[in-house]
């Protein structure tokens, strides 16, 4: 279960751009269509797999004092197989992503579960982390990309969906509809985090209602204030 915890936590519970709200920038450069989410997100799911292993493996050599610049080198690394692969194999998805496909490298999401998570644990940790962590990014980006690319371009993944029935609202193809979206989308995790949060306290207070005197006077109802 404990495995079970860490592949999920990067999923739900720290999704990196919904609650840590992390590496918003490629978030809301390549969220334009849904086929560039996926390349974006396959990508970081790499550099991040592959940067969390290597360096829990590396935990107990690499000084404390010259870390980061280790952190970055590894992760300099996996990034450029990604664009060399990319670049062979995907040209499309390359030319897409354009500058965001190197700035990975500074991506907060890898260098933070490089420092929090991938220098302290062991390496099947790590690896789970990392799958969650970039499966996470991924749905997130998905998810942003095919609300922009369907009202934005009445398209999803090039697939035509308006059948003449609505016309697209280009302005969410912009920046300005990068921000309109991912603020709904925010506010949207926002408010069913909170409510399931009360949700929860009102269920620990009536469990303790058992056990006091008044209980049956006011019917529990005190969980509910």
């Amino acid at each position: 279960m404990k495995k079970l915890a860490i592949l999920v936590n990067g999923i739900l519970k720290e999704n990196p751009v919904l609650v840590l709200v992390l590496g918003t920038c490629p978030t809301l450069a390549v969220t334009t269509q849904a086929s560039n989410a996926i390349g974006m997100g396959a990508a970081t799911l790499f550099v991040l797999l592959g940067s969390n292993v290597v360096l829990s493996l590396l935990r107990k050599v690499i000084p404390s004092s010259v870390r980061i610049p280790c952190y970055i080198v590894i992760i300099s690394a996996f990034v450029t197989i990604v664009q060399m692969l990319l670049q062979a194999f995907a040209v499309d998805i390359y030319n897409a992503l354009g500058i965001f496909l190197p700035l990975i490298v500074v991506n907060c999401i890898i260098l933070g579960r490089a420092e929090m998570f991938a220098s302290k644990n062991t390496v099947l940790d790590s690896a789970l982390d990392a799958i969650g962590m970039g499966l996470g990014f991924t749905l997130a980006l998905l998810l942003l990309s095919s609300f922009r690319e369907i009202f934005g371009s009445g398209s999803w993944f090039g697939i035509d969906l308006t059948f003449g029935i609505f016309k697209p609202v280009s302005v969410l193809t912009q920046p300005a509809g990068g921000f309109f979206t991912f603020g709904l989308v925010l506010a949207a995790t926002a408010f069913f985090e909170t409510k399931k949060k009360k949700k929860q306290v009102t269920k620990e207070v009536r469990e303790g209602c058992s056990g006091c005197p008044n209980a049956a006077a006011c019917g529990g109802s005190c969980g509910e204030n």
